[in-house]
């Protein structure tokens, strides 16, 4: 069966055939849609293409498709059960495990995905501070509930009533926008750097971090870091360790099982009370096999030194990337962290440059995205990324071609 006979059948059975951030149809017109399998950090589509994956799924494969001690660990907790009528003691084990390595997180609740975290958390920050209003970085993409979703259809004003929005990187507009509000504050939720869709990231300044955790002190309000995207391919011990931050709650998924479905609240002693006031609940959030994969991908990251990997693989793409660009007359933007990459062309406010590259990277077997960020993995080897860079210098090459 072709992708395009899937798409056939889809459009039949599936509202415009796919919805969502995977639906193709919205990418260049080369993209497959449906996928037969992964292996390391390679995808083959149905069709049989193979890629190098620089998308890892969107994000929750960190250690590369199908790796041995995850792929293990949940097969191992399959053979005991899975969706039980309460959850395993691997919940324990991880939740311990989290707590361990986080340095800001005394307890652990657990769910599927990073929408449900990000909720929970200010479920948890609203039941604290009994108040309701929640700063919010214009822009910012937190999940896909009515509150949330970057797409209006279907939700009510009623639904963002509670979010005064702020720009990142600005105390200034941060202290703005808590003034119109003073008072009402329940939380100030922020992700560890600006990685909004269809512009170039921008690393968090460090007094901006220091900044929101002091405004958030003296508000008596949560800080709230979305760690979705982020979580454990930048430290370990959460994105703002490093500036001295610890946020009150921290919403986690994606990378948290390497592909396996989990997210995660962590929350300082002080908030473990209104956690537990909350009925927050899902029949399927408490199953073991996740977890399981959750525990060992943690352990692994650990012990492997993961993260250092990512890195040494994101410079040498990074490094590649900008060599090829100079070589073919092209001004280029990398930005985020090399673990969580984006190449943006300078100048190319319509995209057409960097749908065209980003195609043309595919017919060299090479995934990637025009305007989302990418994502490396532990799997990416120094050989993978050299055989990757083979594939996007024939692009920069066919690109300068197809615009002169």
């Amino acid at each position: 069966m072709t992708d395009a006979d899937l798409r056939r059948r889809a459009m039949k059975v599936v509202p415009g055939g796919m919805y969502g951030h995977l639906n193709a149809a919205i990418f260049a017109p080369g993209y497959p849609q449906f996928f037969a399998r992964g292996e390391g950090c390679r995808q083959w589509d149905v069709d049989g293409r193979e890629y190098i994956d620089f998308m890892c799924s969107w994000g929750p494969i960190v250690l590369g498709h199908r790796h041995p001690r995850v792929e293990e660990a949940a097969a191992r907790q399959l053979a005991q059960g899975d969706c039980l009528n309460g959850p395993g003691p691997v919940m324990v084990e991880l939740a311990e495990l989290l707590v361990d390595t986080v340095p800001s997180a005394d307890w652990a609740m657990f769910s599927k995905n990073g929408t449900d975290a990000t909720t929970q958390a200010l479920m948890v920050a609203r039941a604290a501070t009994g108040r309701t209003k929640v700063l919010m970085a214009h822009g910012a993409y937190h999940g896909a509930d009515p509150w949330c979703t970057p797409s209006t259809a279907g939700t009510t004003p009623n639904e963002r009533a509670d979010l005064v929005e702020f720009a990142y990187n600005s105390l200034e507009s941060l202290e703005a926008a808590a003034a119109t509000v003073e008072g009402d504050v329940a939380a100030i939720i922020v992700t560890p750097f600006k990685h909004d869709a269809f512009e170039d990231q921008e690393l968090v300044e460090p007094t901006f971090a220091r900044g929101a955790r002091a405004l958030a002190d003296r508000l008596g309000a949560a800080l709230v870091i979305d760690d979705v995207r982020a979580g454990f391919r930048i430290d370990l011990r959460g994105s703002w360790e490093q500036y001295g931050v610890r946020p009150d709650l921290t919403a986690w998924s994606k990378a948290m099982a390497n592909g396996y479905p989990i997210a995660a609240v962590t929350g300082t002693d002080a908030l473990r009370g209104p956690a537990q006031t909350l009925y927050s609940t899902g029949s399927f959030w408490f199953s073991a096999v996740a977890m399981a994969a959750a525990k060992a991908t943690i352990e692994t990251l650990r012990d492997t030194d993961g993260i250092a990997t990512m890195e040494r693989a994101g410079t040498q793409l990074r490094d590649g990337l900008y060599a090829q660009a100079k070589a073919h007359g092209f001004t280029v933007n990398q930005t985020g962290p090399v673990t969580i990459p984006w190449l943006s062309f300078d100048g190319d406010a319509d995209l057409s440059t960097a749908l065209y590259w980003s195609d043309a990277c595919l017919r060299h077997g090479v995934y990637l995205h025009p305007w989302h960020n990418w994502f490396m993995s532990a799997a990416h080897t120094e050989e993978d990324v050299a055989r990757a860079l083979e594939g996007t210098d024939q692009a920069f090459a066919e690109t300068r071609t197809h615009f002169g």
